[in-house]
């Protein structure tokens, strides 16, 4: 790391680093929340692989505060939806609307136009309404009165729902999960981080979103995504993903398992994750990671499994201990050089 690397500080980035990117972001909420680094790499990982989060947790442990942290210091244009069960999907969409002074119909865009979307308490909205967000979430448009409309680039969503709650909240079904790359629960802080932030708010009674400054920029994370998808993955690291799948599938306590979207999701996932790192190649313990965040929500558990208070994450251990593990470090990384090697030689 060098002495102008901006990581450190939260400073602006000057180069499309995913590494950097990931570090200037964490620096610069760090500023407001504490204990959150998990969260901002997943959150990192999701808008460098075109994905979609969903953020569990209790009320009060700052879902939506991190989501707007997130769209501040990336400098990206945000928009914050209150889902509730009167909100229609037009009101997420946009409609058009008559104007009877010119006898035309005037497109009105909705919320979902802008680079992140919080969809906040998203199981508080009707099916109807969740649905609304699916061809939005899976191809980057959405079609009004007959025009379709292409949404912004990036594009991500960041859906937050509150796990207590069982009344007036609508599960969100299978499909629209799948449609969620990474699913993250926020836990309760401990005590250290906790009298640390109560330090930190007695100093700044005020202190918030608006504290937070922009520190990359749309064409740097553009740019981003393209330097991780070039990242390698050894062919024992993609059968190794292809294992943990299918293991999800023959898992007795597993109904149905993650799908071939889940392991696509994952190659993506594990790639950012290793360019975050300031490596060029993926190793199995970028797999482990992301295991249970990439594959826990795509789980269908049994009715056995339910009865006995089985959890989807539970599941997801059960599958990392039983597949076996490839290669070392050293050996994935000299493969990724001598790939490298043979496709310099090429040109």
């Amino acid at each position: 790391m060098s002495e102008n690397d901006p990581r450190t500080d939260g400073s602006r980035t000057d180069t499309g680093d995913p590494e950097a990117i990931y570090d200037a972001l964490r620096a610069e909420i760090g500023r407001v929340l504490v204990g959150n680094d998990d969260a901002v790499e997943l959150l990192t990982i999701t808008l460098l692989t075109r994905g979609h989060l969903l953020l569990e947790g209790v009320p009060g442990v700052a879902k939506t505060t991190l989501a707007t942290l997130f769209a501040r210091a990336s400098g990206l244009e945000y928009n914050r939806v209150q889902m509730t069960p009167d909100i229609l999907p037009a009101d997420i969409t946009g409609t058009e609307i008559y104007r009877e002074s010119t006898g035309t119909f005037e497109l009105q865009r909705g919320p979902v136009f802008a680079n992140v979307v919080v969809a906040d308490e998203i199981n508080r909205a009707t099916p109807k309404t969740q649905s609304a967000l699916l061809e939005a979430m899976q191809e980057r448009h959405v079609t009004i009165g007959g025009e379709t409309l292409e949404l912004p680039r990036p594009f991500v969503v960041i859906a937050t729902q509150n796990p207590i709650e069982m009344e007036g909240v609508f599960e969100l079904p299978e499909a629209q999960r799948d449609r969620f790359q990474f699913k993250h629960r926020i836990e309760l802080p401990d005590e250290d981080a906790e009298l640390e932030l109560v330090d930190r708010f007695d100093d700044e009674p005020m202190l918030g979103p608006t504290a937070v400054e922009q520190v990359v920029d749309r064409e740097e994370i553009l740019a981003a995504r393209e330097r991780a998808d070039d990242v390698h993955v050894a062919r024992p690291v993609k059968e190794y993903l292809v294992d943990l799948v299918g293991a999800t599938r023959a898992h007795p306590d597993v109904a149905h398992g993650a799908s071939p979207r889940a392991t696509l999701a994952y190659l993506d996932g594990v790639k950012v994750r290793a360019a975050i790192r300031g490596r060029e190649y993926v190793i199995p313990d970028d797999a482990k990671a992301l295991a249970e965040p990439i594959l826990a929500h795509r789980l269908v558990l049994t009715t056995d499994a339910g009865l006995s208070d089985v959890a989807a994450d539970e599941v997801v251990a059960d599958v990392l201990e039983s597949v076996d593990v490839p290669g070392t470090e050293a050996g994935l990384e000299q493969e990724a050089v001598s790939d490298g090697g043979d496709a310099a030689s090429t040109e």
